[in-house]
């Protein structure tokens, strides 16, 4: 590949998973001086290659899970590079060099599961510090002046640690959108740094010993908050702090002490995904069928019975899951059977005697578990609805089949069955007769491949029986392949942090917009976006989209599709370009300006269309008459404006553009009398004293 001379351009590469354990290193990647990222993960390695000194260019190295346990050598000789990720290692202490935080550009760092006691030192010297993951490690504090410049942190993770206190410096995290401190004993930190954090929209405090009165009393300031997580802590009620956030959508209470719900639920009314399991309920307020937009509820583990489910729970038009698995339930609500949209009903371990017979009509059902409830009945079919509204097995060998029964169970129980269902008989001759069908198209198309590869090998052959000098060239082999350069369009750090990007075309190029016009899309123009994010890995990733205006012309959708497509060969990217049209834009989209998009009329110029400005024609005209008022045109100049059309009173100047309906006094003109003001009632000759038969004036 060396001699291919390709490998100085090579912008990625993923050795991942190789056996480098011997010391063995590829020395041609030292030839890859272009390279912007390399992962290196799952290998082995004991050390960092050398050969990373020749990679001026790097900016995104990975050494996840290997046997490193050190990060000494060649880093600090990286000017370039922007993100570290070597998390799953043996790194302590002194394994994590002092220099390498002397990087310029650094702005991610990972060094979760390994064995570090502390921080690393001289981490406060990374100003441009966006992403910090210290999870899973053995820190016990936290040094005060370390959030004293990593004011720019959007990403912090310190959870699986051993704090038991915060500095208080962590209040200067204004920008920081998600922080996770899960599994730490903060008994005694009462996270008063909190409600400083405005820009948070995750929060994860998962076993960190939270109780009623270690929480912050209000988080009203928090209005992007999204997604809280308080589970396995002490709590006896749902904090008060939670029913101000307005923007929540995904709430986990599960593993406390909960013993009933304030009707302020009601507040809730963005919330999509709530948790209660593993709780004390014995009840749900029937405020909780106020919650339009819940998609998935789950109450298993607690103490509910069939009174304490809410009768209007068939309100949750949107509920797609509902686990109440090991309560109290001996029936469940019928109106739980007419959620349109519910795919997974989880009941099991419970105390059902039946369940309402509207459960047939769940055409969206694709999980209904009711296993280990040993009073149960299955309600019968109604005798009314045709065959196709069921798409639930409630025959005995099926529910043997789910309750884990031998095979030889389930064909004894299929044996001794009752009569014959002829739907069902109809039904398995179908399939078999589509199975039939199936082998027999499978069939034609094996032979349609084999005789379209049988004609290209004969033309391969004859064309290789030719002459050298008469071989048949394709149209486009003689065509000079100019080399593309993508730097005229995208800057060299596009995509290489976490953030939103997006370029509108103008004149066939892509144009930066400003990060203040997100979101606000010309109906006339189309758009690339552009959204960077860190995967589970740490590893960047990236989405893409072009949007297409409504009123776009041919070459700006074009345009907008050639260079998003160019733009994921730029970064390498392994993601599709998404096309989005106005109107029509999908959720996932959407979710990328949260749900707040705008069009404005109109678009800039095009590289077939100019946009102008209107240009409107000043014209003069003399009006005359008394009772029959009359215009006549006259040249544009100071001597149209005669006083004796005026009847020995002073000449009117007015000028009437090709507006809609808009007069404007014209300006004075040397040697002519001033203008007056028309009338504001209309097309009328002004009426001072006696007029004259046939007096005039002029306008313009």
């Amino acid at each position: 590949m060396e001699a291919t001379g390709v490998l100085p351009f090579v912008r990625g590469v993923d050795l991942s998973g190789n056996d480098f354990k011997g010391g063995y290193f590829p020395e041609n990647v030292k030839a890859m001086t272009s390279l912007r990222w390399l992962k290196l993960n799952r290998t082995g390695l004991c050390y960092l290659p050398e050969e990373l000194a020749a990679l001026q260019k790097l900016e995104h190295l990975s050494v996840s899970h290997n046997n490193l346990t050190t990060l000494h050598g060649e880093l600090s000789s990286l000017p370039s590079l922007r993100a570290i990720v070597a998390r799953a290692n043996c790194l302590k202490n002194s394994g994590v060099p002092d220099d390498i935080f002397k990087l310029d550009d650094l702005s991610v760092l990972d060094l979760s599961h390994n064995q570090l006691t502390e921080c690393p030192r001289e981490l406060e010297n990374a100003k441009n510090m966006l992403v910090l993951n210290l999870s899973h490690n053995s820190i016990d504090t936290i040094p005060n002046q370390l959030f004293i410049n990593l004011t720019d942190l959007l990403y912090l993770d310190l959870s699986e640690n051993r704090l038991e206190s915060l500095p208080p410096q962590m209040r200067r995290l204004v920008h920081l959108q998600t922080l996770v401190l899960n599994g730490n004993p903060l008994l005694h930190a009462q996270l008063r740094q909190l409600p400083a954090m405005t820009a948070l929209q995750t929060l994860h405090l998962r076993s960190t010993q939270r109780t009623q009165s270690n929480l912050p009393t209000s988080l009203e300031g928090l209005s992007n908050l999204a997604d809280v997580d308080l589970s396995c802590n002490d709590l006896t009620r749902v904090p008060e702090c939670l029913y101000t956030l307005p923007s929540l959508r995904r709430l986990n209470l599960s593993s406390n002490q909960i013993t009933e719900l304030s009707l302020c639920i009601d507040q809730w009314v963005h919330v999509e995904t709530l948790n209660l399991s593993r709780n004390q309920l014995t009840s749900l307020p029937s405020a909780i069928c106020k919650l339009s937009k819940l998609k998935k509820l789950y109450l298993n583990s607690n103490k509910l019975d069939f009174d304490g489910l809410p009768s209007g729970i068939g309100k949750l038009t949107n509920l797609e899951e509902f686990m109440a698995a090991n309560n109290n339930l001996e029936l469940i609500p019928e109106s739980l059977c007419r959620c349109p949209k519910l795919r997974k009903l989880v009941l099991n371990k419970n105390r059902l005697v039946t369940l309402p017979e509207a459960i047939h009509f769940l055409m969206e059902i694709e999980v209904l578990d009711v296993r280990e409830n040993p009073n149960l009945v299955m309600p019968p079919k109604p005798a009314d609805r045709a065959a196709e509204w069921y798409n639930i097995d409630f025959s005995l060998q099926n529910q043997l089949r789910l309750a884990g029964a031998s095979p030889a169970t389930v064909a004894a129980a299929a044996a001794g069955s009752g009569p014959k269902d002829p739907m069902a008989r109809k039904m398995r001759l179908r399939r078999r007769k589509d199975s039939a069908q199936d082998d027999q198209a499978k069939q034609v198309l094996k032979g349609m491949s084999d005789v379209a590869q049988e004609k290209n090998k004969k033309q391969e052959e004859s064309a290789d029986a030719r002459a050298p000098g008469g071989k048949v060239r394709r149209w486009d082999q003689g065509l000079e392949k100019p080399r593309l350069d993508y730097s005229e369009f995208f800057t060299e750090d596009v995509g290489q942090l976490p953030g939103l990007t997006i370029w509108q075309i103008e004149n066939f190029v892509p144009v930066l917009v400003e990060e203040a016009f997100h979101g606000k899309f010309y109906e006339a123009d189309c758009y690339i976006v552009l959204k960077t994010f860190l995967d589970d890995s740490g590893s960047l990733n990236w989405e893409i989209y072009y949007w297409i205006g409504g009123e776009a012309t041919l070459d700006k959708k074009a345009c907008s599709a050639i260079h998003a497509v160019n733009l994921r060969n730029y970064l390498g990217a392994e993601c599709r370009t998404v096309r989005e049209e106005m109107g029509d834009e999908s959720e996932e989209f959407l979710q990328v300006f949260d749900n707040d998009i705008s069009y404005i009329e109109g678009g800039t110029a095009s590289g077939f269309y100019t946009v102008e400005d209107t240009h409107y024609v000043t014209r003069m005209y003399r009006v005359y008459g008394k009772k029959n008022i009359k215009l006549e045109p006259v040249p544009l100049k100071g001597a149209s404006l005669d006083p004796r059309n005026t009847s020995g009173r002073a000449g009117c100047a007015w000028s009437a553009r090709a507006t809609s309906s808009t007069l404007l006094p014209a300006a004075s003109m040397p040697g002519v009398p001033s203008a007056r003001p028309w009338p504001k009632t209309g097309w009328h000759s002004p009426r001072l004293g006696e007029e004259e038969e046939g007096a005039s004036s002029t306008v313009c």
